[in-house]
């Protein structure tokens, strides 16, 4: 546990609004909050097709807090409610259209980032809230910029990890350019592609996700998988890969695919640089941005874009750390920033 003497320190470094540079080796992990069963759960219509699953923890009467599920098509989980105390805070977690408990999964009609955050918004007034923290990781942190610059009157703060702003760039730095990176997995993605030469990539991914042909489909499936997997962790084994890979049905990693393929294929739903070019609409919001400096599916360079047009934000470089929220320097970085912000 960091010392009390020390979380001052790092609190006082935050609020400079500079951009930090953690060392994983230096800083231990800050601990998470125990778990708590949430204390209401719950569906909301959002659509004829669509209803999302949401749920309600820590203090009814404590300060709000919305959390964004990564993917698209991920779903929300236990820890990611294990970043804020129960005691100060009320925590709100929803599965996004065709993700997790929502219904129907992996449904990509009627499934838009702006159907999204439509879907923030309906939930925000469902619940009768009115201003909130936006706390969001990887597309999490895509969604949640999005919403704030939609709807900038409704949020006090915002917290956000490997942050993505759905550019042409990235795309392909994620399909292509992290070959240079994981040469293996890529190859070994490309050699289970009837056509490994088709481009766009992703379009055609998407199609083979959806195939009839079950061989082809599972393949796929598993050699996509196995390249996501290898980039989103500093350090993991290919045993630990074939364990993460055994614990998905092949039907929940069937729906997940087919959700962030089919956001991917469509650009995000986002123009060119919109979320750089709106950035303007939330400046006056203090926002906390987290980036491991070895994330190779999130480089930090967007999260140092966007940092540099909000006059409101601090950036924090967590060396020796890649994407994943479970690295040590991420997830210290993460706890202090929600402590900033109670």
């Amino acid at each position: 546990m960091i010392s009390r003497s020390l979380k001052r320190v790092i609190t006082s470094l935050i609020c400079l609004g500079t951009i930090l540079f953690l060392k994983s080796a230096i800083v231990p992990a800050a601990e998470l909050f125990s778990d708590r069963e949430p204390y209401e759960t719950g569906y909301l219509r959002v659509s004829d097709l669509h209803e999302i699953y949401f749920e309600l923890c820590g203090n009814p009467d404590g300060k709000p807090v919305i959390v964004l599920h990564g993917g698209p098509g991920v779903g929300s989980y236990p820890r990611l409610r294990q970043y804020f105390d129960p005691e100060r805070f009320k925590i709100v977690l929803h599965d996004q259209r065709g993700a997790g408990k929502s219904r129907p999964i992996g449904e990509i009609r009627e499934n838009t980032t702006w159907d999204l955050v439509a879907d923030i918004e309906r939930l925000r007034e469902h619940l009768g809230l009115n201003k909130c923290l936006i706390f969001g990781g990887s597309w999490g942190s895509t969604l949640a910029l999005a919403y704030a610059q939609e709807h900038p009157e409704h949020v006090t703060e915002m917290i956000l990890r490997g942050i993505f702003l759905g550019t042409q760039e990235e795309i392909d730095h994620h399909y292509l350019g992290a070959a240079r990176f994981f040469p293996q997995k890529h190859e070994e993605l490309l050699a289970v592609l009837p056509d490994p030469e088709r481009r766009p990539l992703p379009p055609y991914l998407l199609e083979l996700v959806q195939s009839n042909d079950d061989i082809i489909r599972k393949k796929c499936l598993d050699a996509l998988a196995r390249f996501e997997i290898k980039m989103g962790q500093l350090l993991i084994s290919d045993e630990q890969i074939d364990a993460i890979l055994a614990s998905f049905p092949h039907e929940v990693h069937r729906a997940l695919s087919r959700v962030d393929l089919h956001y991917v294929s469509n650009n995000y739903f986002l123009e060119e640089e919109q979320l750089l070019r709106d950035a303007y609409k939330i400046e006056h919001i203090p926002i906390t941005l987290v980036n491991g400096r070895y994330d190779v599916v999130c480089p930090p360079l967007a999260a140092y874009r966007i940092h540099k047009l909000l006059p409101q934000s601090r950036l924090i470089i967590v060396e020796e750390a890649g994407h994943s929220e479970r690295e040590t320097g991420i997830t210290s970085a993460l706890v202090e920033a929600v402590a900033a912000y109670e």
